[in-house]
């Protein structure tokens, strides 16, 4: 234990991570001394590395805080609203923040600033012959290479993450590719436009890609690592962003191209590994196989790629459950998932709810497609520990046990059930949770959207139709690119909901533009993006479930409109202190300060 606090220590004043956001900036002090320290020792240099893996992305991370941030980051899209009045993220929907005090703006500017910093510090200072190089059978062959692959695939990752968040952003290397550490007289790097970050990220995996196993024969001690199946997944992605709206708005097929050929390399990669190639989690139940994917244990799960870590803990089932289970331990149930993403699953038909004259307002949840059921809990909902005597149904209408209590409620009428397990809150337990990186359901994702905007849509289709295929949901057919595009997208709202995709994707795809919260009312509530919604039924449910009252539908009681500027809320303001530092840089449109204020 002593030792590892000596390494903790010793990678905090190395990487300045004691500092504010806005330290970054400062310039780097002499710190030899303390580099020969820890890069003289193989121990110290291995605890630098796993250090640096604390900066990846993480979904779960709000669930720590349970003031401000404890419920699913898309409460900042159209697929949920959080019902603590205090967390920031309705601060987001309502474009309540500024340039000084954008909580999240703050938190990923100086997260991601701070990784690429550690990254760029052990590429400079790491040696491979105190961490050995030697040509071995397995994981380790070639060590000492294999680290600095994954330095340098965390480094490519986190600034794609600031690229995403913050648009333009500066890369931190030198012109000859070495990592770029700043002495007393060196200005910051100019940000780069988002194609210029992909390209030169598209280049740093295509660098270090064959330097990793594609996937580690010992994942027992191994699994959470970089491998090549990461970075592979990580060029998809961002290509697949690069050919977006957003970032193309010349729509340069070679773009698209581009990023379909990067998810089939990623497939072809895969399928040389035969049995041990990632796959859709499936045991052939296609009533649950979605769920157990997201709820079995995630080191053994074939579809994950790469997550932060294995987190265990209750944290998911208090913060997400409905608030009427209580015991020793209290549900709160702050994420509320919004009536327009209950809309956007399909009917067993493969209809979109408003094209398919079966589906019913009044049994809405009847004849769905089975994620629904596997992802959201709603009134008659049959949920609890039926060990401990608290399985029971869901009741969300307003003197309902799941309505609200003190800490928590609903605002929609609905909660998560993904990620979420059934815990007993009169004896609760903690279960291991990951929410992916990346995982095998994004990839074909990836694949169908670039495929169908490259102009094969037969090809798009087959990789579209596999995910379905997991659900039992009927394959897509001899559909025009256009509604197609409209399938995939919706496809991949529900396939990846609750996994920090929505965000972006509703931003790439430019979902807001040619739409108020007035003139889209005429729209489907799942082809809403301004305004959002939710369901009051007017009674208590069956025991069994069953509902013999009606179902009304309104606005979420809590943001129920949201606002969008453009192009202001594409991306999040450059943290104000950062932007008065550095003289080459400009503020992201729309966040400019006034004058007297950016002079205070």
């Amino acid at each position: 234990m002593k030792k590892n606090i000596i390494i903790s220590a010793m990678v905090l004043a190395l990487t300045g991570a004691t500092t504010s956001c806005s330290d970054f900036l400062d310039k780097e002090v002499d710190l030899t001394q303390q580099a020969d320290n820890i890069f003289s020792d193989y121990d110290n240099t291995r605890g630098f590395l796993a250090n640096i893996y604390t900066y990846l992305p993480d979904a779960f991370h709000g669930y720590t805080d349970g003031q401000y941030l404890n419920a699913s980051k898309d409460a900042m899209t159209d697929n949920a609203v959080s019902y603590w009045d205090v967390h920031y993220y309705h601060q987001v929907h309502n474009d309540a923040f500024d340039a000084t005090n954008h909580q999240f703006a703050n938190y990923y500017y100086e997260l991601d600033t701070r990784g690429i910093r550690a990254c760029n510090q052990f590429l400079k200072n790491a040696r491979t012959d105190v961490i050995g190089n030697a040509d071995k059978a397995g994981d380790d062959n070639r060590l000492g290479d294999r680290w600095l692959a994954e330095a340098r695939a965390i480094r490519a990752i986190l600034t794609f993450d600031m690229a995403c968040w913050f648009g333009p952003t500066p890369i931190f290397v030198t012109e000859e590719g070495e990592p770029y550490i700043m002495n007393t007289s060196d200005p910051m790097p100019d940000r780069r436009s988002f194609a210029e970050v992909v390209d030169w990220i598209v280049s740093e995996c295509d660098a270090i890609k064959d330097k990793l196993p594609f996937r580690y024969q010992n994942e027992d001690e191994n699994w959470g690592r970089i491998n090549g199946a990461s970075v592979y997944a990580l060029k998809s992605r961002a290509l697949l962003y690069k050919a977006s709206p957003l970032n193309n708005p010349n729509n340069d097929q070679s773009w698209w191209q581009a990023a379909a050929q990067a998810a089939d390399d990623f497939i072809t990669a895969n399928s040389r590994l035969g049995s041990r190639a990632y796959r859709l989690y499936s045991n052939g139940d296609p009533q649950n196989d979605y769920y157990n994917c997201f709820v079995s244990n995630p080191v053994l799960n074939p579809e994950y790629i790469l997550s932060r870590s294995v987190w265990t803990t209750d944290a998911i089932e208090w913060s997400c459950s409905p608030c009427g289970f209580a015991g020793s331990n209290q549900a709160y149930g702050r994420t509320n998932p919004t009536q327009n993403l209950v809309d956007a699953y399909e009917t067993l038909n493969g209809l979109p709810i408003d094209q398919d004259p079966s589906y019913d307002e009044q049994n809405p949840y009847v004849n769905r497609d089975p994620r629904l059921e596997q992802t959201i809990l709603h009134h008659g909902s049959i949920w609890g520990d039926a060990t401990n005597g608290e399985e029971r149904a869901i009741d969300v209408c307003q003197t309902g046990l799941d309505y609200a209590e003190l800490h928590g409620g609903t605002v929609t009428g609905y909660y998560p059930k993904k990620f979420v397990n059934k815990m007993s809150f009169k004896n609760p337990s903690t279960y291991r949770h990951a929410c992916p990186i990346f995982r095998f359901g994004e990839i074909l994702l990836n694949a169908a959207e670039a495929w169908n905007e490259a102009g094969n849509a037969q090809k798009a289709m087959d990789y579209v139709n596999q995910v379905r295929a997991r659900v039992g949901m009927p394959a897509y057919s001899g559909m025009s690119k256009d509604v197609l595009r409209e399938r995939i997208q919706n496809e991949r709202r529900i396939e990846l909901v609750f996994e920090d995709h929505r965000y972006f994707d509703e931003r790439r795809w430019k979902l807001f533009e040619g739409k108020t919260a007035q003139n889209e009312t005429t729209l489907p509530m799942y082809k809403q993006v301004y305004n959002l919604y939710g369901v009051e039924p007017d009674g208590a449910p069956n025991a069994d479930g069953t509902f013999n009252g009606s179902y009304q539908y309104r606005h979420s009681l809590k943001d129920p409109v949201r606002a969008f500027r453009s192009p202001k809320n594409y991306y999040f303001p450059i943290p104000d202190d950062e932007v008065k530092a550095v003289s080459n840089w400009q503020q992201n449109p729309g966040w400019e300060l006034s004058q007297k204020a950016t002079e205070e």
